[in-house]
């Protein structure tokens, strides 16, 4: 099944997640020039809660369109998921986000894969009459959530440019604290963001550590004890 990737995996490369990156870095680029709320990395921490609550609530969302009830949705059943929430994206566009969240490449997205994918639909979704209104999804307080997400990259990204590096991560979690242990925590956190070890890390990236740190991960390991 397409769960969250193993040590010595990485994310699938090639010219469509090259596509895919290059749009979700200009739209971060965009959406950093506006700033972010943040203050600190701790003040990030202490949303972790309201964050688990809110993407835990998105389940109900994956089992509506999970029409054969496998545990994972495949691209048909994305289509008509993109279609009944009225998300306009090509089917080019609809099978790039599939094809660069199904991890493992076996046409099955997990849970934690359709958060991730709904979050960087957020983030793509351009519709200027939508940009600044109170939903671009119809789920306004999952769309929130994913706000807060976004919000969080950009104050780690502090050059703007649609990534975060090593320095950056060090730098955000160091301000405001006075911890010696602070560098420390900053190198484990980048190593669990960057899969590919090339020193950089993407929005795509950063969401999948997210669901990892929240919890979402359990969520499902706990699922799939109880259908075992």
């Amino acid at each position: 099944m397409g769960g969250i990737m193993s040590k010595g995996n990485s994310p699938k490369s090639g010219i469509t997640e090259t596509k895919l990156e290059t749009k979700m870095v200009e739209a971060m680029q965009r959406r950093a020039s506006e700033g972010s709320s943040m203050k600190s990395f701790d003040s990030i921490i202490l949303k972790f809660p309201k964050i688990d609550e809110s993407l835990r609530n998105c389940k109900n969302i994956f089992e509506q369109f999970d029409d054969d009830h496998n545990g994972a949705i495949d691209p048909e059943e994305l289509k008509r998921c993109f279609h009944k929430l009225e998300i306009n994206f090509t089917e080019e566009e609809i099978n790039d986000l599939f094809k660069a969240c199904d991890i493992n490449d076996d046409m099955g997205m997990k849970f934690n894969e359709f958060i991730v994918l709904l979050c960087l639909v957020y983030l793509l979704k351009e519709d200027s009459t939508a940009l600044h209104a109170k939903s671009r999804m119809g789920m306004p307080h999952l769309e929130a959530t994913f706000e807060t997400l976004v919000d969080t990259f950009v104050f780690l990204d502090k050059n703007k440019d649609g990534y975060v590096s090593k320095s950056e991560m060090i730098q955000a979690i160091n301000e405001h604290s006075g911890k010696q242990s602070s560098g420390r925590i900053a190198m484990k956190r980048f190593e669990e963001m960057d899969w590919d070890k090339n020193g950089m890390v993407n929005f795509k990236e950063f969401l999948f550590a997210f669901t990892r740190w929240v919890g979402i991960d359990d969520m499902e390991d706990e699922e799939g004890e109880e259908n075992a």
